[in-house]
């Protein structure tokens, strides 16, 4: 937030271009992103609606579950499959602009954690757009900008207090078109995935080979994904990961099944604990037992919570 409250607060008012903005918001949370940022310099500032065009000097938001996806020239909200877990992502909005206006689109990475952002950038630049990315030692939160920097050819890292004044620079240069290539059948692809949510018959198995992982989400089959140096994951209903949102989803269900476990065995144990208050014949053998699982438990428990964090880098 206090990113955006900056980067926008440094933008003029006849700035020559239109702003998307999408941060990753809770869904269940009314989205208050319009009005606070309305506060911060004199662009104005509103929750983007589905259908509308866009217009140059204002600043679009996404609002909370829902893709934010431009589409000939006009803004849609989707409810379409979410990606890294989230919905708004910044990589729909980012692969959606790249195919609808190719060289004319400047995409933006400001602080964030883990890698989103990088593949939607990697559009941009291929399609001949412009990628600016945030000073990962600039950044509150570094994993974001330093991803993209690791797999996308950026043309302007900047600190935070540069970024405005480049953008409506750049937003004064001539075109360059010469880098533009045409729209990938992936691009293509996955744009209508986010509108339409019918990955399976828009053909997403034939998009990559096979994985032998599994959707978090779904439990659906995985495509793998490759774009230059970025691995991607797509399943058969559509839900997408990055390598390291990927791992993550991964990480939390191994912490979950232990819980379960733990919970599975604990339950054993007080069960055979009522075994030996109620009954004489075999008390022992079920105080044995009992005491056998509340320490296969305590061992899992060990495991869980004095488990060591360790950062992956992808």
């Amino acid at each position: 937030m206090a990113a955006l409250h900056s980067l926008i607060g440094g933008l003029p008012a006849d700035l020559k271009a239109a702003v998307l903005i999408v941060m990753h918001i809770p869904v269940h949370t009314p989205t208050a992103l319009d009005r606070i940022l309305n506060r911060a310099g004199p662009l104005p500032v509103k929750l983007a609606e589905d259908g509308e065009a866009l217009t140059t000097g204002v600043i679009y938001v996404a609002p909370a579950d829902r893709h934010l996806v431009i589409e000939s020239e006009r803004i849609r909200l989707t409810r379409g499959p979410r990606e890294n877990r989230v919905r708004p992502c910044i990589d729909v909005l980012f692969r959606s602009a790249a195919l609808a206006f190719g060289p004319r689109v400047i995409g933006v990475v400001l602080t964030g954690m883990l890698d989103d952002g990088t593949a939607g950038l990697w559009a941009i630049k291929d399609r001949g757009g412009l990628t600016l990315v945030q000073c990962p030692e600039d950044a509150q939160h570094a994993g974001m900008p330093e991803s993209a920097l690791k797999h996308v050819v950026i043309d302007r890292t900047l600190p935070l207090s540069a970024m405005a004044q480049v953008l409506t620079q750049l937003t004064h240069e001539p075109l360059v078109t010469t880098a533009a290539s045409r729209p990938s059948e992936s691009l293509m692809l996955e744009t209508k995935i986010a509108v339409e949510g019918n990955a399976l018959k828009r053909g997403v198995m034939n998009m990559g080979e096979i994985s032998p992982n599994s959707c978090p989400e779904c439990h659906g089959v995985l495509v793998r994904l490759r774009e230059g140096s970025i691995v991607r994951y797509r399943c058969h209903t559509g839900h997408a990961y990055s390598l390291k949102t990927l791992l993550s989803e991964i990480d939390e269900a191994i912490d979950a099944s232990l819980w379960n476990a733990i919970g599975a065995i604990e339950e054993r144990a007080l069960v055979l604990r009522e075994m030996e208050a109620l009954s004489d014949r075999g008390r022992e053998d079920a105080q044995d037992m009992a005491v056998e699982a509340e320490c296969r438990a305590q061992r899992i428990r060990d495991l869980v919570v004095d488990k060591t964090d360790r950062n992956v880098q992808l």
